[in-house]
């Protein structure tokens, strides 16, 4: 689909797009970089791995490119001869595209905008430090294409609009084959907090932690096969996963509409014995 695309500015001096079909912004208002580099490059230890003569990252929703780019400008800083296989799944080619028209990437080094051009323009980049391609198309189907090609990721951006606007990419079903596409000791890592994606990473098999808030009261989530230095998750945190906003979204062909998904989901809470979240707020707030 292909729409006006109109940036934004935020708070920290980077662009982001406005979503006309989901009626969001593609970043926080508070810092479209600022995000990429403190809700997913530092949450999956990218500084750290950097030493390593070889990386795998896979961003899912690629969107901007931001992710990405912030990704490769760590890595490289720390290790400029650090192999990068990248893999990204973007449903809407015009967006990275438009990002790179307007210039919205010269918020990076040169070398960084320079092998993302031909992954936009192309979908695939090679050279001697970069293997890269971006998958277009819907995720769910995009995500089992990955899986197939028994790519391990040592770190994976989940990045998709909010959980009620796109719970397609948030159900338990989805993240199980995300799941599959992470390497034991890898990261996932993603803004949401909610009480529903925590809950299905976690029946995805994953062990889950909290991130730092960035910009906003709200913290993200880091996820790892492997429950290994994780930051624990506060006892509110905790009991928030035992109301009924944690009954995860559900998807069990990969094909349902957002409607579908989020009626599915409602009737499950309706039924539900859990406590309503509302008591939980009443404790916490």
């Amino acid at each position: 689909m292909t729409f006006e695309i109109t940036p934004r500015l935020t708070a920290d001096g980077s662009f982001t797009f406005f979503s006309p079909q989901f009626s969001e912004t593609f970043h926080s208002l508070h810092g479209a970089r600022q995000e990429a580099e403190c809700k997913f490059v530092e949450p999956t230890c990218l500084i750290q791995l950097a030493n390593q003569p070889a990386l795998r990252l896979l961003d899912i929703c690629y969107g901007l490119g931001y992710n990405t780019a912030a990704a490769l400008e760590a890595i490289w800083r720390v290790n400029p001869c650090c192999q990068v296989q990248l893999l990204g799944l973007e449903l809407d080619p015009s967006v990275p595209k438009t990002a790179v028209d307007q210039g919205l990437l010269r918020a990076w080094s040169e070398p960084i905008q320079h092998v993302v051009l031909p992954l936009v323009t192309c979908h695939q980049v090679e050279t001697h430090r970069l293997q890269a391609r971006l998958l277009i198309g819907d995720a769910r189907q995009t995500i089992q294409r990955v899986a197939q090609l028994n790519f391990q990721a040592d770190a994976i951006f989940l990045d998709p609009f909010s959980p009620p606007r796109c719970p397609q990419l948030w159900t338990v079903e989805f993240l199980c084959w995300v799941g599959r596409c992470l390497q034991p000791a890898g990261r996932l890592s993603t803004y949401s907090c909610a009480a529903a994606v925590r809950t299905a990473l976690r029946a995805a098999g994953l062990q889950i932690g909290s991130t730092r808030p960035v910009g906003r009261r709200s913290p993200g989530t880091v996820a790892s096969l492997l429950a290994v230095d994780l930051p624990e998750l506060s006892q509110q945190e905790q009991e928030h996963l035992l109301t009924r906003a944690a009954i995860p979204y559900r998807d069990p062909t990969l094909s349902d509409s957002a409607t579908a998904i989020l009626e599915r989901r409602r009737a499950e809470q309706q039924t539900s014995d859990l406590e309503q979240t509302s008591q939980w707020k009443k404790r916490w707030f």
